[in-house]
């Protein structure tokens, strides 16, 4: 699947995807394919400048049209086969979910990503050249990098290949379910920590874990994953 992130910081965006799973999968090129541009190359301005003041008035500088549309201009002719669906980063967007991120998996091959900044962006973007405007959560983060790198990396895990095992996605929070993955333990069965209530006060001396995941019992087991999800 083919990603392009339309940003005006593209050093927090190779940072990210060079690293863990989405970075092997990115280095690998057979699973996905990462372009990260630079608004500001795309500006028509002999100072790269690509913000105004908005008419009308208001707090802060709104990302102009003319750089983005460049930009996207260039996506789209240099790739002009390819089924795509281009998703304004935005506070006040469609809130994004799991089955969000299963469907553009398996709907598109090629995701274009515009980061917003500064105080907004010039709703014309909005209008005519995003399919829609996704937001993260209702809160409001200095620029739409993050989002975007969320949206990449949930997406990218229903790719084919990406991740090590593909079976990891059947059963994690929210997917196929309206509720989170159950609790999940490891080695040792019995820990015992030397400050028990470093953190909470009500812990006890020793940290075990269910006797029902130390069972074998694999019908019993199931059963426990199924009510202990909350």
């Amino acid at each position: 699947m083919q990603f392009d992130i339309v940003t005006l910081f593209p050093d927090i965006i190779h940072s990210y995807i060079s690293q863990g799973v989405i970075g092997r999968a990115y280095k690998l090129k057979n699973t996905l394919d990462i372009h990260v541009h630079n608004i500001r190359d795309y500006s028509n301005n002999a100072h790269h400048k690509v913000d105004d003041s908005p008419y009308g008035g208001g707090a802060g500088m709104i990302l102009q049209i003319e750089p983005i549309y460049r930009t996207l201009t260039h996506i789209v002719d240099q790739n002009p086969q390819t089924k795509k669906h281009i998703i304004l980063t935005k506070a006040g967007g469609e809130l994004f979910t799991q089955n969000k991120a299963i469907q553009l998996s398996q709907d598109y091959d090629h995701l274009i990503i515009i980061c917003g900044r500064y105080e907004g962006i010039d709703y014309r973007v909005e209008q005519y050249l995003v399919d829609e405007s996704i937001s993260i959560g209702q809160f409001i983060l200095t620029g739409g990098e993050l989002p975007a790198l969320a949206i990449l990396d949930a997406v990218s895990r229903h790719i084919p290949n990406v991740l090590g095992n593909a079976e990891s996605l059947q059963e994690e929070s929210w997917t196929y379910t309206d509720t989170p993955e159950y609790p999940q333990y490891s080695r040792p069965a019995v820990f015992t920590p030397d400050h028990p209530t470093l953190i909470k006060d009500n812990a006890p001396t020793q940290w075990e874990v269910p006797e029902t995941l130390l069972s074998g019992n694999h019908k019993e087991i199931k059963s426990w994953k199924e009510h202990t999800r909350s």
